[in-house]
């Protein structure tokens, strides 16, 4: 079982609507303060990726990630398939939020299974543009999208926790 990843009420977390189409690059730092850049980190892979940038959104997006995790990373489960695909986690910081950036890092770094925190990546530069670029609008929402191997999205979820929306994010990585 994996530890929960608990973010810090200062971290921004949350997404809106927007069209399916090439994924913009999305760029920031993981626990060991190297630059990851999304979904080319995927390398050719499908990329499972779920963004927050408001508070509202920590608690659905702490519900969304373990079954996630297991279904796609692990490979556990009666549903568990045999799809290669990565799990990225990106928190977000917008505004007043980037001063809980460090803060956020460190905590996670030591409290967090080293399998988990390398699959998050921290954003806090040019997150407005990002946002934009992603036509996120709502920002109490986690949002997953699904990038295929071309870097295309192909599906995207948002809100709180479902088998069938959990299912729905397999089954687009079948077309």
């Amino acid at each position: 079982m994996i530890r929960s990843i608990t973010f810090l009420s200062g971290i921004a977390l949350s997404i809106g609507l927007f069209a399916q189409g090439a994924c913009p690059s999305i760029k920031g730092e993981n626990t060991e303060g190297v630059t990851v850049e999304l979904p080319a980190a995927s390398k050719g892979r499908y990329a499972i990726i779920a963004i927050a940038a408001g508070r509202q959104a920590e608690p659905v997006l702490e519900e969304w990630y373990e079954p996630a995790y297991l279904r796609f990373v692990a490979k556990q489960g009666l549903f568990a398939g045999s799809y290669d695909a990565d799990l990225w986690l990106v928190p977000v910081f917008t505004g007043m939020n980037k001063a809980a950036f460090g803060p956020s890092v460190k905590r996670l770094k030591e409290q967090a299974d080293p399998d988990v925190a390398r699959r998050v990546v921290f954003v806090n530069n040019d997150t407005e543009a990002l946002l934009d670029a992603l036509g996120i609008k709502d920002r109490n929402e986690p949002i997953f999208l699904v990038v295929d191997p071309s870097g295309t999205i192909v599906h995207r979820e948002r809100g709180a926790f479902t088998v069938e929306k959990l299912d729905a994010l397999e089954e687009a990585m079948d077309q």
